[in-house]
């Protein structure tokens, strides 16, 4: 467990915060299910979500807090999905986290981060604007993977298009799935029912919400660029279709003279005369050459192929 003194940077405590100290409290779920006896957070903890119930991205309006989740699309390097519940109470922030990503971000702010005004909704304002600092790049890479499956249906290369197309529209559809959850929370955070943050700081969260909705915005953008390259490979499967189609038609027209051919002369009638002609058999194999020499040069002067 950390605590830190937020101030115009974020101070390390290393014993129990006073009550009029703008606190920052990390902790684990296990921790937080051990009820740790905090001078000044013991109400404040009872009401803090722990983060291995995280599903979704939520705010919560209560008498003395504000509380919710937060779980991103990301994950660790170890494959666990980055997710942390948060509470906000007058002077008193709680994470709770079991990843460590949220560790990392309080550690970056405590190194590169100061604010004048000593308060919650600030410091919180700077998490969140660490929280999604990368996902730009994030969107970015995605729109690269795209773009090279776009480039290679168009090069003709069609093998396991539909595995990574699935693949990526589901990514696609829990970065928009994330950014709508995040937005509500913006809004409420904006909103402030409880009065916990200042018109400055009531402004910054409309900044934020105002940042996710463009996420937002991109993030619709590669879903809608999807659409886009999944129809353009069923064009070419289509295109494919066609030409096979094309071949069996023209195969086929050029052989229908020589089965009609055919079936004349395997009627055996008594009276058919070329039945007894000595050059009955070559003159139909000359006939049927020419019957196919002429439907091709048919087809080729209409530009069938």
């Amino acid at each position: 467990m950390y605590q830190y003194r937020i101030g115009p940077t974020l101070v390390p405590l290393e014993e129990d915060p006073a009550p009029e100290d703008s606190v920052l409290v990390l902790l684990t779920s296990e921790e937080l299910a051990r009820n740790p006896v905090l001078l000044g957070l013991e109400q404040t903890l009872i009401h803090t979500p722990p983060a291995r119930d995280a599903r979704v991205c939520k705010a919560e309006i209560r008498r003395h807090c504000l509380c919710g989740t937060i779980v991103t699309p990301r994950h660790t390097r170890d494959q666990s999905p980055i997710a942390f519940g948060y509470l906000l109470a007058p002077g008193r922030v709680v994470l709770c986290d079991d990843t460590g990503a949220a560790l990392s971000m309080v550690q970056r702010l405590q190194k590169e981060k100061s604010w004048k005004e000593n308060s919650i909704g600030r410091f919180f304002y700077e998490f969140l604007e660490l929280l999604i600092a990368r996902d730009p790049h994030h969107l970015q890479e995605l729109e690269d993977r795209l773009t090279q499956l776009e480039d290679q249906v168009l090069a003709g290369e069609l093998e396991d298009f539909n595995p990574r197309m699935t693949a990526l529209r589901k990514e696609i559809a829990g970065w928009i799935r994330y950014y709508t959850q995040l937005d509500d929370v913006a809004c409420e955070l904006q909103e402030d029912e409880n009065g916990y943050f200042s018109e400055n700081e009531q402004r910054l969260f409309r900044m934020a919400e105002q940042r996710v909705g463009r996420l937002q915005a991109e993030a619709q953008a590669l879903r809608e660029y999807g659409i886009q390259v999944r129809e353009l490979f069923q064009a070419e499967i289509d295109i494919r279709q066609n030409r096979i189609m094309k071949i069996l038609t023209i195969v086929t027209t050029i052989f229908l003279p020589l089965s009609l051919v055919a079936g004349w002369y395997g009627m055996n009638f008594v009276h058919m005369p070329e039945l007894t002609w000595k050059y009955g058999y070559p003159a139909v194999i000359v006939v049927s050459v020419l019957v196919v020499l002429i439907c091709l040069w048919i087809m080729k002067k209409k530009k069938f192929w």
